[in-house]
C-alpha cells in the first residue's frame, strides 16, 4: 500500500532521451559541414576578365578601371532552433564583369579629346598673336619716340640757325651804319678841307691883286711882265724836302717812276696835288701822295718864288 501511494504522487519519468541526443548530433554536424564550406568559398580565386578593341588610331583616354567587388562576408550561422528546419545559405552574388568598351563612346572620347588639342593649340597661336602685336606696338612707339627727339633737334638746329642769321642781319646793319657814318664824317672832313682850301685860294688872291705893280691876271703869281722858270737846282730841292716824309718799305722790281702833279699858292702852301703818271706800284704811288700832303709846304725858289703848278718825279731807288 506504501509502495502504491509513493508511486501516484511522484513526477512521470522523462522519455525521449535518445531523440534529443540524435538531433543534437545532427545539428551539430550541419554546422561543421557549413563553417566548412564557407573557409572553402572565401579561399576560391577571384578571376577577372576584360576586352577592348582597337578602333583607330586617334588617342583615346583610357577607359575606368573596373571596380573589385569586395567579397560579401559569411552570414552568421544562426543557431538552430530545437523545432524548426535549418535554411539553406544563399548562393553569394556573381562578380559582375567589366563593362565592355563601347566604339561610339571611344570615337566620342577621341573627339573630345581633339576638340580640346585644337582649342589649346588655337588659345597658344591667340597668345603668340598678343604677344607679337605687343612687341609691334613696343617697337612703334620707340620708333615714335625717336622719330620726335629727332624732329626736336632739327627744330633746335632750325632755331639756332635763325638766331645766327639774325645776329649776322644785325652785324652787318650795324656795319652799314657805321660806314655811313664814315662815310658821312670823312664827307664833312673833305667838305672842310674844301672849304679851307677856297678861304685860302681867296685870301691869297686877295693878297696877290693888292701887290703894287701887278700886271697881270687874276691867276699870275709874279710881278713881272712874262713869267720865268724855275732855277736848275729848284726840282732837286723840292725832291729833298718832300722824299723824308715818304714811308716805303716794299721791295720794288726794278726803279719805277710816279710823276705827280702840285699846285701851290705864291706862299709856297700846298694847294692839291694829283698823280699824272702812275709807276705801277700803287703802294709806291700811295706813298709818294701821303708824302707831299705831309709835306704840306713848298721851299721857295732862288728867286723868292713858288711855281703855282709843279710837275715832279720819284723813284724808289733815287
Amino acid at each position: 500500500m506504501n509502495a502504491t501511494a509513493y508511486n501516484e504522487f511522484a513526477p512521470p519519468p522523462v522519455g525521449g532521451f535518445g531523440r534529443s541526443l540524435s538531433f543534437a548530433l545532427f545539428m551539430h554536424l550541419l554546422l561543421l559541414a557549413a563553417l566548412t564550406w564557407g573557409i572553402h568559398w572565401k579561399t576560391e580565386p577571384n578571376t577577372l576578365s576584360a576586352s577592348a578593341e582597337l578602333w583607330s588610331a586617334v588617342p583615346a583616354e583610357a577607359a575606368p578601371a573596373a571596380i573589385e567587388p569586395e567579397p560579401t562576408p559569411p552570414e552568421p550561422v544562426k543557431p538552430p532552433e530545437p523545432v524548426q528546419k535549418a535554411e539553406p545559405k544563399p548562393e553569394p552574388k556573381p562578380v559582375p564583369a567589366p563593362p565592355k568598351v563601347n566604339a561610339a563612346a571611344e570615337r566620342e572620347a577621341a573627339d573630345i579629346a581633339l576638340k580640346k588639342e585644337k582649342e589649346k593649340k588655337k588659345l597658344e597661336e591667340k597668345k603668340a598673336a598678343d604677344l607679337e602685336k605687343k612687341k609691334k606696338l613696343e617697337k612703334e612707339k620707340l620708333e615714335k619716340e625717336k622719330l620726335d627727339k629727332e624732329k626736336e633737334k632739327d627744330k633746335a638746329k632750325e632755331k639756332e640757325k635763325t638766331k645766327e642769321l639774325e645776329k649776322k642781319k644785325k652785324e652787318e646793319a650795324l656795319k652799314k651804319e657805321e660806314a655811313a657814318a664814315k662815310a658821312k664824317e670823312d664827307a664833312k672832313k673833305a667838305a672842310a678841307e674844301e672849304k679851307r682850301a677856297a678861304a685860302l685860294r681867296s685870301e691869297n688872291l686877295k693878297r696877290m691883286q693888292g701887290m703894287a705893280g701887278a700886271t697881270g691876271d687874276e691867276n699870275a703869281k709874279g710881278t713881272a711882265l712874262k713869267s720865268s722858270g724855275p732855277s736848275a737846282s729848284y726840282a732837286g730841292r723840292i725832291r729833298a724836302r718832300i722824299k723824308p716824309n715818304i714811308t716805303f718799305t716794299d721791295d720794288v722790281a726794278g726803279n719805277p717812276k710816279a710823276e705827280v702833279e702840285v699846285k701851290t699858292s705864291p706862299d709856297g702852301t700846298i694847294l692839291s696835288r694829283k698823280l699824272l703818271s702812275s709807276s705801277g706800284n700803287k703802294a709806291w704811288d700811295e706813298a709818294v701822295l701821303k708824302a707831299i700832303d705831309k709835306t704840306a709846304v713848298l721851299p721857295r725858289d732862288e728867286d723868292g718864288r713858288v711855281p703855282p703848278v709843279l710837275e715832279i718825279s720819284f723813284r724808289p731807288k733815287d
